[in-house]
């Protein structure tokens, strides 16, 4: 992968060609993102409720398996047959959204719940991909 040595500032209206200087590093995309690859699957994110942690419709989630789950972290889980993503409050024994438009959700002990994995990153995609969608 090459890398321009450059920082980008959002709205920025021009800068220079950076085609004559560049780095190539010996990292792929999979490499960089990814921390355990046999036990990382990704998912599409759906639904507004996460929008607080930066999550968006739409986005992708790099969910690792491997990683033990802490205090607020943003999580995947399987709840009474759907697949979630909410932000695991421990404690409490809440699956909380990022959103106040939407109520943290009570795990009880008659409901059905597995968690899938901790979500390590977010990739948003900023034009449609035929792959994903």
């Amino acid at each position: 992968m090459k890398v321009i040595p450059i920082k980008v500032e959002a709205g920025i209206t021009g800068f220079e060609s950076p085609a004559a200087e560049y780095l190539e590093l010996g990292l792929s995309l999979d490499e960089l993102l990814i921390q355990h690859p046999t036990a990382t699957f990704i998912g599409v994110a759906s639904g507004e409720s996460m929008i607080g942690s930066g999550v968006f419709d739409g986005d992708l989630l790099i969910v690792d398996r491997a990683l033990e789950p802490s205090q607020g972290d943003l999580i995947v889980a399987n709840y009474n047959g759907t697949f979630t993503c909410k932000i695991l409050d421990m404690r409490r024994g809440l699956l909380v959204s990022s959103s106040p438009s939407f109520a943290p959700v009570i795990i009880r002990e008659l409901d059905s719940f597995q968690l899938e994995g901790v979500v390590s990153r977010s990739i948003r995609l900023h034009r449609k991909s035929k792959e994903v969608f």
